[in-house]
């Protein structure tokens, strides 16, 4: 699933081809994704300018002259630069045109990402208002990290992955994080101490900024804004990285389950 990074990395791969571009058309081929994309968009929109793009959390701003639109990759969902005329494949979705030529093109096998269109400012949208800190800002330090874990039983993996707390670390990027830090992923959050909510924090930025400049992370789907994959994977610690030797001492990783999703660490360097 595409994370913070990948969002983040598309975001930086599509502004030099969008910002001070009009739109010439809205090509909408399927309509079913998460949210039904809405019938009058391609009339709202064309003909308007791209002023900027943003990102919050997961999601890609697109700021229009008039209003914005909200684009979610999804599970399996990609935004990428194409020639206008370029042949279409199986799951492309829609095709935002450009004035030069060339179109941002949506493809999702799954069909669970989304274009949304808000007329005013896009941080104040339901979906976006009420999202936690994002965790390269400053609001996430290692005061906020301590306080939101008090009193939590959940375990430091799971807290790190809750959106109403932090937005966009996601699971291969908590196991990593992690690992950097020393800790287990299995222990609870309560127990976390102040210094260590700091190396925590320190090491979630560390390894999101590394994620951002390597591209993002290709599993299986993700696809940068130029079609490229990303190229965080060749540097994972721990992430399915089961039976192999830990990068940093030698002992096997080990995996287990948590909140059925796979985490990865090393029972050795995390305490």
């Amino acid at each position: 699933m595409p994370e913070l990074p990948e969002v983040e990395t598309t975001r930086r791969g599509l502004a030099p081809y969008v910002r001070g571009r009009r739109i010439r058309a809205l090509k909408v081929y399927e309509r079913r994704l998460r949210w039904p994309v809405a019938a009058g968009l391609p009339t709202r929109v064309a003909g308007q300018r791209i002023v900027s793009t943003g990102r919050r959390g997961k999601y890609l701003l697109l700021r229009l002259e008039s209003g914005a639109l909200i684009v979610h990759l999804g599970m399996s969902g990609n935004l990428r630069v194409v020639p206008a005329d370029s042949p279409r494949v199986a799951h492309d979705h829609f095709d935002l045109v450009l004035d030069s030529g060339f179109a941002l093109r949506f493809n999702d096998p799954r069909r669970f990402g989304s274009l949304l269109y808000v007329r005013g400012d896009p941080l104040a949208h339901p979906l976006l208002a009420a999202l936690a800190p994002e965790p390269l800002g400053r609001a996430f330090d290692a005061g906020y990290l301590w306080r939101i874990t008090r009193r939590r039983r959940v375990a430091l993996k799971q807290l790190l992955m809750n959106s109403r707390l932090v937005v966009g670390v996601g699971n291969i990027y908590a196991s990593e994080a992690l690992f950097r830090a020393r800790i287990r992923p299995q222990r609870q959050a309560r127990s976390l101490t102040l210094p260590e909510a700091g190396r925590l924090v320190r090491a979630v930025r560390t390894v999101l900024r590394s994620a951002i400049r390597a591209g993002g992370t290709t599993l299986r789907d993700y696809l940068r804004a130029d079609g490229s994959p990303g190229y965080f994977r060749q540097r994972l610690y721990v992430y399915e990285r089961a039976g192999k030797p830990c990068r940093r001492c030698g002992t096997p990783v080990r995996a287990v389950t948590q909140g059925q999703r796979s985490t990865y660490y090393c029972p050795t360097c995390q305490k």
